[in-house]
């Protein structure tokens, strides 16, 4: 019985909490999208539950703004941004991690250290650039952005990874006659694919919920994404429509939750890898 109490102490009650801490947020958002206006500003009532469901907010979200071409825009920008990062990463953390050549080792460290730069600084000179091109109001914007900041830490993550894998497997590929190519096609990618799934799920979920770049770049709603034009177009100065507001956060936030749950193995086997081996 001591036994029990104290693995009770030590494991389960820290974990009820940390549970019941991470999904409160949820829940909360859960329960005001299905209060009616009424019931949202009763405060005689308890603000843990719904006395009387609706879907008002649902149906305004739904039919009278356009949450759904921002959910589209936010799908595109992040999907695409995802695929050219990795695309680069990929290639840049085999280089870097499994090729000699000198310089190498200071080549990961700048990479990584221009992950450290944070997107304040760069938003200013970015946004000239984005001018000149006459990309403003377009998910090119975005598109050409966001891996700025994805790149250098996928990259540092793949490099790390890639070290983790034998040389000679590689070395026994092409010794049978296979090229570079087909050995890192073939042999290292296959091997590294939960590291490389670690960083798509950091780049995708940066992607998403991504607000300052969508912010200067993207100023006409049809063209916002999720988390730039559920704040601006709900938060009118200090009037907020809670309503609307929690039931498009909840939305929004639902593929990420997805997506962590179906590949959460891959996360945490690549984070450690990565971590420890770099």
């Amino acid at each position: 019985m001591d036994r029990l109490a104290g693995r009770w102490i030590r494991i389960y009650i820290p974990i009820l909490l940390f549970i019941l801490i991470t999904l409160f947020p949820f829940y909360w958002m859960t329960v005001t999208s299905f209060k009616s206006a009424s019931e949202l500003f009763d405060f005689n009532q308890s603000p843990l539950f719904v006395a009387a469901p609706t879907l008002e907010w649902y149906k305004i979200l739904f039919f009278q703004t356009n949450f759904w071409h921002w959910t589209v825009n936010t799908t595109i920008v992040a999907v695409v941004s995802t695929s050219i990062s990795l695309f680069c990463s990929v290639l840049a953390g085999y280089a870097l991690g499994r090729l000699r050549f000198r310089g190498a080792d200071a080549i990961g460290w700048g990479i990584f250290i221009t992950y450290l730069v944070p997107p304040t600084l760069l938003f200013l000179p970015l946004a000239f650039v984005i001018r000149d091109l006459h990309l403003f109001n377009n998910l090119w914007a975005l598109i050409l952005t966001y891996p700025t900041f994805l790149i250098p830490f996928c990259t540092w993550l793949l490099i790390g990874y890639f070290k983790g894998i034998p040389r000679e497997l590689e070395e026994s590929a092409l010794v049978d006659g296979a090229s570079r190519w087909q050995a890192m096609m073939r042999i290292a990618i296959p091997l590294a694919l939960p590291g490389i799934l670690s960083a798509g799920m950091f780049a995708f979920t940066l992607s998403w919920n991504e607000f300052l770049y969508s912010l200067i770049f993207m100023n006409d709603s049809l063209s916002k994404t999720i988390p730039v034009g559920v704040t601006t177009e709900f938060i009118k100065g200090d009037e907020f429509y809670w309503g609307v507001l929690m039931a498009a956060a909840l939305l929004g936030s639902i593929p990420v939750a997805l997506l962590y749950s179906f590949f959460v193995d891959y996360f945490v086997a690549g984070m450690t890898a990565g971590a420890v081996k770099g």
